[in-house]
């Protein structure tokens, strides 16, 4: 089942090219209720606008799962290790939904990045679990670009804590809808790949994480989940700060991204400047 949120925070899952509206105010409310009845009024997916499927209570970042990732951080000499078991809260502000727009904030960043990632919605509350029971936690899968600001994580780094770079405004794209497990039998066999204006920049597979999902879920377990909490598993190789040639491959208003995973779908977003977002000038600029 694909489920997904629409227009003005509706609810429903796809049935071919129509909505099936869920009596349900949120899609957290779906995951806390452990599901919901069918209203009975249908949409067709052509009329509805989707919004980001959800916005969780917590968003887990975690990072360092792809070692392809850290390998390529040596090859330019990333400045600082791409260490194991990263962790760290996104700011579900952030979060924007799929053909909504990441606006690029001229006076904070000239190295604007993509990152795709898998990311798990979890279905229940818990806490302290092994990764045995893991999986009983998933309520579903979604795609996840986790957009950053290269040269403000430099900055970050230096005191080795960093979160700003990939939390500003509409640095946080998810969608296009959730994918429940019974559609992704197995979440480490998805072909994953990012294209910016059509060109591919990042192509990998699931199977390529050092550590499995269910691993990853129970480690962090410690922090306490909630219904509808989300978590990434990290990015693959090919990021553009990454590249031996940088300079030309960050992004830049204009740009089209698509994020593609198997068995989930593309979650495509536009970059806007900040005049075209705002209608004003961006501030005077800040230097990290």
């Amino acid at each position: 089942m694909k489920l997904v949120t629409f227009d003005k925070v509706r609810v429903g899952h796809l049935d071919g090219e129509e909505i099936v509206v869920l009596d349900v105010p949120t899609m957290r409310a779906w995951f806390e209720n452990g599901g919901s009845d069918e209203t009975g009024e249908r949409v067709p997916l052509a009329e509805a606008r989707l919004r980001a499927p959800i916005i969780p209570k917590k968003f887990f970042h975690t990072a360092g799962n792809f070692r392809e990732h850290e390998e390529e951080s040596k090859v330019v000499g990333w400045t600082h290790e791409i260490a194991p078991w990263i962790v760290f809260f996104q700011n579900v502000d952030a979060i924007v939904g799929p053909d909504e727009p990441v606006v690029y904030p001229e006076h904070l960043t000239e190295e604007l990045d993509y990152e795709l990632e898998l990311a798990v919605v979890i279905s229940k509350a818990g806490k302290w679990f092994p990764p045995e029971e893991a999986m009983d936690y998933v309520g579903g899968y979604v795609i996840f670009n986790d957009i950053t600001a290269r040269d403000i994580q430099r900055r970050e780094m230096r005191s080795g804590v960093f979160s700003f770079c990939k939390a500003i405004d509409t640095f946080c794209p998810l969608g296009p809808w959730i994918v429940t497990p019974d559609e992704i039998p197995d979440p480490h066999n998805l072909a994953m790949e990012l294209r910016v204006n059509g060109e591919t920049r990042q192509t990998s597979h699931s199977s390529r994480m050092s550590v499995t999902i269910p691993e990853i879920i129970s480690h962090y377990s410690a922090l306490g989940y909630s219904a509808g909490d989300v978590l990434s598993t990290g990015t693959v190789s090919g990021v553009a700060g990454f590249s031996e040639d940088a300079a030309s491959l960050y992004l830049k208003p204009g740009d089209v991204i698509e994020a593609e995973i198997e068995r989930i779908g593309v979650l495509r977003n536009p970059v806007i400047g900040w005049q075209e977002a705002h209608g004003e000038p961006p501030p005077e600029r800040i230097r990290w």
